[in-house]
């Protein structure tokens, strides 16, 4: 099983910037699917971008071009920086590994607690 720990969220003004950590514990780094999800209040969890092993990488359309996912597998940990931030980006960020796509949804199985990015206008 495992163990997901995210850190870096906080309240920042629009137009700025964020950089959420994610280390990963109790299963090999590097074989992981590690992703992003958020969940603003009152709407369903949404994916946010994902970068396996191997390289492969995706985001969700609402935040290619401002947010750069990225991992470092020697020291177990994920990143993703977050630029330009708009109000709408405003939620609670999950780390989450074991991450597939059934149909044009993203799904994963292991979750972090979350940490709240608030982005005020």
């Amino acid at each position: 099983q495992v163990q997901l720990v995210e850190s870096g969220g906080g309240l920042v003004q629009a137009g700025g910037s964020l950089r959420l950590s994610c280390v990963a514990s109790g299963r090999t780094f590097s074989t992981l699917t590690m992703g992003w999800f958020r969940q603003a209040a009152g709407k369903e969890r949404e994916f946010v971008a994902t970068k396996w092993g191997g390289g492969y990488t995706s985001y969700a359309d609402s935040v290619k071009g401002r947010f750069t996912i990225s991992r470092d597998n020697a020291n177990n940990t994920m990143t993703l920086q977050m630029n330009y931030l708009k109000p709408e980006d405003t939620a609670v960020y999950y780390c989450a590994a074991d991450l597939r796509r059934v149909g044009n949804v993203w799904r994963a199985d292991s979750w972090g607690q979350g940490t709240q990015v608030t982005v005020s206008s």
